[in-house]
């Protein structure tokens, strides 16, 4: 089987194709291990469709499967744009969140995001207001003045009790910098693309920002969001780190 393995701003995951469905966990966990196997956030697997350019099947790290991921949604736009799957720059396919549309310029990929959700804006955790926002997948997030501390501990509490990715983000000037811990890694990540967004949209309905803001993860890369013709819309370079045989 020859697999491509895809960074996002630090968001890595394995990419291959498939013809056919099945629960892909054990496979999804033996991969994805980060001494055992080819290490990944994450795994998805192309699937052919007949109505659009493909169908994915997402997996999380721990074989979890998750119904939408913004970064892997570029990673693999990108990956079908070189497969010859979408074409002319431009790639549509089905997720279990529904369909996400991107635009491929070089590494640069630009993911439509699934309409955001706000399922509770009153939550009350650790002395700050916490927002619960479905951006495909469900995300916690809460506004602060410094992310410098990030205490596992009370991420992976808010986690379970709510079974959400957990978001703390600051506004510094034209900047948004974000942290969050992702289910089904069960750590913080370098890098989340529905946690980006879930933070832009409660900034973006609170007032506090414009249309389009500059996003900075824990990995330090620059990435867009905006909302554009009802749409938010994500963006940023992907790379491609290198195609492997797994025997």
């Amino acid at each position: 089987m020859i697999v491509t393995k895809y960074s996002a701003n630090g968001n890595d995951f394995i990419i291959f194709i498939a013809q056919e469905h099945k629960d892909r966990s054990d496979l999804a966990r033996r991969l994805c291990h980060r001494q055992n196997g080819v290490g990944a956030d994450g795994m998805v697997v192309v699937i052919p469709h007949t109505n659009y350019d493909f169908e994915w099947e997402f997996y999380n790290s721990d074989g979890s499967v998750a119904s939408m991921c913004g970064n892997a949604s570029r990673a693999v736009a990108h990956f079908a744009h070189e497969k010859g799957i979408s074409k002319g720059g431009r790639s549509e396919f089905l997720t279990g969140a529904g369909v996400i549309r991107a635009t491929i310029n070089g590494l640069y990929v630009v993911s439509d995001m699934t309409h955001p959700r706000i399922i509770n804006r009153e939550i009350d955790e650790y002395g700050y207001i916490w927002w619960l926002i479905d951006t495909g997948v469900p995300h916690l997030v809460s506004i602060r003045d410094s992310i410098d501390e990030f205490n596992i501990e009370q991420m992976r509490r808010l986690r379970y009790e709510y079974n959400a990715n957990v978001n703390i983000c600051k506004l510094d000037g034209d900047t948004l910098y974000v942290r969050t811990y992702e289910r089904g890694v069960e750590d913080e990540t370098l890098a989340c693309g529905t946690g980006m967004v879930a933070s832009f949209v409660r900034l973006h309905i609170e007032g506090l920002i414009g249309d389009t803001i500059r996003t900075i993860p824990k990995s330090g890369d620059e990435l867009y969001i905006s909302f554009e013709d009802s749409r938010y819309r994500f963006g940023g370079k992907v790379t491609k780190v290198f195609i492997a045989e797994i025997v």
